[in-house]
């Protein structure tokens, strides 16, 4: 053994701990997300912004979550997929898809939610394309939930790469059908902007609940920033395209809701980019070479994985402000 696992050792012996004090500050994500929302929902002011907005955006956390979640062994064979914290989740966001279809028949129906009858629900699900999206939605995200829950009492007998492909096209359904389906590729580009955001932020996420030692974060963070550098300029190229069919003028920027909510958004993801851009000159490198601690690794991912919750809560208001 090297004198750098011994220390390793030693470093994993004396953080554990610590490390898993701080993983509990990864809940700050629900209601940074909340928060982010409920910015995005001031921002919109007198524009119509949809009831469901705060499921919508605890949806897409858990969807993210998953997401991340199930790529970990691709990042590295050595990490086994968390097969618990997949289970509840996915089951997390079945249960975000289901009060979204609840919300948004009771929208349709202009009824409140507590007065919406079976038959009235059941009338959305069949004969509006939004209950049918919602259904697959549902399906989709609780296939996800059964099959992890499968993988935690039999984890030879299951691969990730299952739940990462379920997860993908489930969470891509709702981009193809929304806003920007109306316009020339605005399909592609909205599934493939919410796919690129999710594998970022899940994966930071399911890293910073799993990876433990000073020798993981040095093998493992410049694996991240290499995958992190392309979801980077994916979500940066697609989301300025989209934002430029979408906002007619610079004067929407000021005038109007969705202009101002996409202004906040993207002065939140700048402050990412530069964040991003200052972590791959200092916390990598020190990470790779072994001179960062666990718990310091730790306490950087969980502040990048908070802020880009705000995103998030930023974004899921976005989607559905007229």
């Amino acid at each position: 053994m090297n004198r750098s696992d011994r220390t390793d050792r030693r470093s994993e012996r004396g953080t554990t701990g610590g490390s898993s004090s701080l993983k509990w500050l990864l809940l700050l994500v629900v209601p940074l997300g909340l928060c982010g929302a409920a910015l995005a929902w001031a921002l919109a002011a007198s524009d119509p912004v949809q009831s469901e907005t705060a499921v919508r955006v605890l949806a897409d956390l858990a969807g993210a979550t998953v997401l991340g979640s199930a790529a970990l062994p691709r990042l590295s064979e050595r990490l086994a997929p968390p097969w618990r914290v997949l289970t509840i989740v996915a089951g997390v966001w079945a249960v975000m898809e289901f009060g979204m279809l609840a919300l948004e028949a009771s929208e349709v129906q202009g009824i409140p939610l507590a007065e919406l009858s079976a038959g009235q629900f059941g009338d959305y699900l069949t004969a509006v394309s939004g209950g049918q999206i919602g259904i697959a939605l549902l399906i989709g995200s609780g296939a996800v939930a059964i099959y992890s829950a499968f993988g935690f009492r039999n984890p030879d007998r299951v691969t990730a790469d299952l739940v990462l492909v379920f997860t993908a096209v489930t969470l891509a359904l709702r981009p193809i059908t929304g806003h920007m389906s109306q316009q020339m590729f605005g399909s592609v580009l909205g599934a493939v902007h919410a796919l690129a955001a999710s594998a970022w932020f899940g994966v930071l996420l399911a890293l910073a609940l799993t990876v433990r030692t000073r020798g993981e974060w040095a093998v493992l963070l410049p694996r991240y920033s290499r995958w992190a550098l392309p979801l980077v300029a994916t979500v940066t190229v697609t989301g300025i395209v989209n934002g430029l069919i979408r906002v007619g003028g610079l004067t929407e920027f000021g005038t109007t809701g969705y202009g101002r909510i996409l202004l906040a958004k993207t002065v939140i993801l700048l402050a990412l980019l530069a964040l991003g851009w200052w972590w791959r000159r200092t916390w990598v490198p020190l990470a790779t070479d072994h001179r960062m601690d666990a718990e310091s690794s730790l306490r950087r991912a969980i502040f990048e994985v908070l802020l880009m919750s705000v995103v998030f809560g930023v974004a899921g208001t976005l989607a559905v402000t007229a």
